[in-house]
């Protein structure tokens, strides 16, 4: 499949290398900054061996494309009414909280094509993507699960509520705990202690869970009502008051979970 890919942010860049080094090609990158859209079909041109056109203009899109991927901020996306006009060439984009109906203005064919991975393009590889994919039509489903599923094994369907909802989810164990680890590797900074010491133990909290479910591994002094701790922890921690409130709220949250379900209330 011939694919022009719009964006040259993190999202662009990793799809972008993921599909060059699959059976399908892109053809052209489109990017609002020229000298960013260049160096991305450079790229891209050298990993497949296939020139890769660039554009900073849509009226300079090629329109012989079977897909127009559109990956940038959701920003942009809110606005792509105002910048992009196909007809009814396949157009979809890679957003996890927003509809494919935003693209109903766009073109006739449209859908979704979201990798639900945090990708970054100074990557040096490319992660395990689960993709999720929708369609306005069946055969416009059918033609970006295919893609996807040449691309990851792990695809399936999902429609812009279940989307939502797995974005929801994704905030919260990816963009929530990676903001934990950023005040955690603070609090050591400024401790003087080591942060490279706690990093076994978060590769292990995140390896265990492809094991068992989270709910069933939870330890610490909060499940065990371990006020002693608690309060000595707290003490520590009042000259940080963004992770002195966050401890405060979550040790409540953990204890008021668990009492629940060991009172058979959840």
């Amino acid at each position: 499949m011939q694919i022009v890919l719009l964006g040259t942010g993190n999202v662009a860049v990793v799809l972008g290398r993921l599909i060059a080094n699959s059976e399908h090609s892109i053809t052209q990158v489109y990017g609002r900054n020229r000298d960013n859209a260049r160096l991305l079909a450079e790229e891209l041109s050298a990993i497949s061996g296939s020139p890769v056109a660039f554009t900073a203009e849509t009226k300079s899109l090629d329109l012989s494309a079977a897909l127009y991927l559109v990956a940038v901020s959701d920003s942009a996306l809110m606005d792509i009414k105002n910048w992009l006009k196909l007809d009814k060439q396949l157009v979809a984009h890679t957003a996890g909280g927003v509809s494919q109906n935003v693209l109903k203005t766009v073109s006739a064919n449209y859908g979704i094509f979201y990798p639900l991975q945090s990708l970054r393009k100074e990557m040096t590889r490319i992660p395990h993507i689960p993709f999720l994919v929708d369609g306005n039509t069946p055969e416009n489903l059918a033609t970006l699960f295919d893609l996807a599923k040449d691309l990851s094994p792990d695809t399936s369907m999902a429609d812009d509520t279940a989307r939502l909802k797995l974005h929801v989810g994704a905030i919260i164990v990816n963009n929530f705990t990676n903001y934990l680890f950023t005040l955690a590797e603070d609090y050591c900074r400024q401790e003087d202690i080591p942060f490279n010491t706690l990093k076994p133990l978060i590769r292990e909290v995140a390896e265990r869970i492809d094991h068992a479910s989270p709910g069933a591994l939870q330890t610490g002094p909060a499940i065990r009502n371990d006020e002693g701790t608690i309060q000595k922890h707290k003490e520590m921690l009042r000259g940080y008051p963004a992770l002195f409130h966050l401890y405060d709220e979550i040790t409540k949250s953990i204890q008021q979970y668990y009492y629940q379900s060991r009172s058979g209330q959840a």
